[in-house]
C-alpha cells in the first residue's frame, strides 16, 4: 500500500507539473536559505577560526588599560588591546606601559612556560617603487619573535633576527606579492634594495627575506596583485626610531609546548597586577587566544542559527501552500473518494493516501531547495576563497524537516478527506 501510495503521488505530480511547483515554491525558497546560511556560517566560522589558530592556540595577548574602564571585548572577555577611545579619550604616559624592563622581569620569573615574546609597532601604509613598477604596503616593525605568535611562511631568506633589532637595521622582509611586482623579470630579491615612500619621508631597506602572503578569507582583499596591500616587516627598533616613545601598549606571549595556557594566563596576569600596583590609572589585561577562539566561534554559530531561523519563515508560507493544495485536490477529487470508500477502502487508508502526497510534495521540493542551497552557498564560498563545509546534520535535518512539513500541513486535508460520507462524496458533482 505504501508504494501504491508513493506512485499515485508521483503520478499526480506529473499530471499537474506547474501546480506542483508553484506549491512547492515556499518550501523550495526556505531549504534553499537555510541551507545557503548555513554553508555561508560553516565556512565564516571555519575561515575565522582558521584564521585565529593560525595566531597561535598558545597565544596570550597583554595590553595596557585604564583600572575601573575595563570594558567587554568583542570576544566576551577583559579588553584584548589598549583603546584611547574606551578611557574616554586619555592616552599612558611613558612609565604606564609595558617596558622593556617589565619584559625581562616576565621572562625571569617564567623562564620554562614562556617561549617568546612578540613585539610589533604599526608604522602605516606605504609605497615600494622603482620607476613604474610599484607595490602597497603597510609597514610593521617587529621583533625576532613575531614569528612564534604569527603563522609565516618563509620562502627564502631569513626573518627580522635579535640583531637587527639591537642594530637598528634597515633590513625588511617582504612578501611574494611585492618581489613579483618589484621583481618581473625573476632577480633575486635578497640582497636587493628598495625605495619605500612614506607619507613625509622616503627610507630605503635592504631586502632580507621572502614570505608567502596569506590572503585571510572573508577579511581578504578584493584588489589585484598589483594592487594589494601587503605587510613590509622590518625591525622594531627601526620602526620606533623617529618616536620618542618607545615603550609598548600591547605584546603577545608565546607560551612553551606542554604549558597550560589558561593557568599562565592568570599567573601573567598576577605578575602584572603586581607590577601596576603602584600605579592608580593605568594596568595591564591579560587574556589567551583559546577563550577568544571558543567565544567567536560560539558567537558566529549563534549568529547562524538566528538568521537560518528566520529564513526557515518562509517555510511556514509553504506548509501554508501545502495545505491549501492538498485541500482543493479532496475537493476536486470527492467522487473518487466516495467510489473507494464504496469499494471497501477505510478511513485509514484515504488519510494515508494523502499525508503521502503531502509528504512527496515538501519532500521533492525540499530536495530542489537543498541542491539549490548547496549551488549558492558552493558559489558564494568560492567567491569569498573560502572553504566549502557541508554538514551532514544539516543536509539531513533539511530532508526530515521536509517530510515533517508534509505531515504537519496535510493531516488536516487527509482527516477531511477520511470523514467523508461515501454517499455524499458519490452524489458530488
Amino acid at each position: 500500500m505504501i508504494l501504491e501510495n508513493i506512485a499515485l503521488a508521483f503520478k499526480w505530480l506529473k499530471s499537474n507539473k506547474m501546480r506542483a511547483l508553484l506549491t512547492m515554491l515556499g518550501i523550495i525558497i526556505g531549504i534553499m536559505s537555510i541551507i545557503a546560511i548555513v554553508i555561508i556560517g560553516d565556512a565564516m566560522t571555519s575561515s575565522v577560526s582558521d584564521s585565529l589558530s593560525s595566531l597561535g592556540a598558545g597565544n596570550i595577548t597583554v595590553s595596557v588599560q585604564e583600572k575601573g574602564a575595563k570594558t567587554q571585548d568583542p570576544f566576551g572577555g577583559r579588553a584584548a588591546m589598549y583603546m584611547p577611545a574606551s578611557t574616554g579619550g586619555k592616552t599612558p604616559e611613558s612609565d604606564d606601559l609595558i617596558s622593556e624592563q617589565m619584559i625581562a622581569g616576565l621572562k625571569s620569573n617564567f623562564p620554562a612556560e614562556i617561549e617568546g615574546v612578540s613585539l610589533s609597532h604599526s608604522v602605516g601604509g606605504a609605497q615600494a617603487r622603482d620607476g613604474d613598477l610599484y607595490a602597497n604596503v603597510s609597514i610593521s616593525g617587529v621583533n625576532a619573535d613575531y614569528t612564534k605568535a604569527n603563522n609565516i611562511t618563509m620562502l627564502s631568506g631569513e626573518f627580522i633576527t635579535d640583531a637587527d633589532v639591537l642594530g637598528i637595521s634597515q633590513s625588511a622582509v617582504a612578501s611574494d606579492k611585492l618581489i613579483n611586482n618589484l621583481f618581473p623579470d625573476g632577480a633575486d630579491p635578497l640582497g636587493q634594495q628598495i625605495k619605500v615612500y612614506k607619507s613625509n619621508s622616503i627610507e630605503l631597506y635592504d631586502i632580507v627575506g621572502v614570505y608567502h602572503h596569506q590572503q585571510m578569507g572573508f577579511a581578504g582583499s578584493m584588489a589585484s596583485d598589483e594592487d594589494i596591500t601587503t605587510t613590509l616587516y622590518i625591525p622594531v627598533s627601526a620602526a620606533k626610531q623617529d618616536l620618542i616613545e618607545k615603550n609598548y601598549t600591547n605584546m603577545t606571549i608565546v607560551a612553551s609546548e606542554g604549558s597550560e595556557v589558561d593557568a599562565l594566563t592568570g599567573q601573567v596576569q598576577a605578575y602584572f597586577d603586581g607590577v601596576y600596583s603602584y600605579n592608580g590609572t593605568w594596568g595591564a589585561t591579560v587574556s589567551n587566544m583559546s577563550s577568544m577562539l571558543d567565544t567567536v566561534t560560539s558567537t558566529l554559530g549563534t549568529i547562524s542559527t538566528a538568521i537560518a531561523f528566520i529564513a526557515g519563515i518562509s517555510l511556514l508560507v509553504g506548509g501554508i501552500g501545502v495545505m491549501n493544495i492538498m485541500l482543493v485536490s479532496v475537493t476536486e477529487r470527492t467522487r473518487e473518494i466516495g467510489t473507494r470508500k464504496a469499494l471497501g477502502a477505510k478511513n485509514f487508508h484515504i488519510r494515508f493516501q494523502f499525508v503521502t502526497e503531502a509528504i512527496i510534495i515538501s519532500l521533492v521540493g525540499g530536495l530542489l531547495g537543498l541542491l539549490l542551497g548547496i549551488c549558492i552557498g558552493a558559489i558564494i564560498s568560492s567567491i569569498f576563497a573560502v572553504p566549502l563545509v557541508l554538514s551532514p546534520v544539516s543536509i539531513a535535518g533539511s530532508v526530515l524537516f521536509s517530510m515533517a512539513i508534509g505531515i504537519f500541513f496535510g493531516l488536516y486535508p487527509a482527516n477531511k478527506a477520511a470523514k467523508l460520507d461515501p454517499i455524499d462524496a458519490l452524489r458530488y458533482e
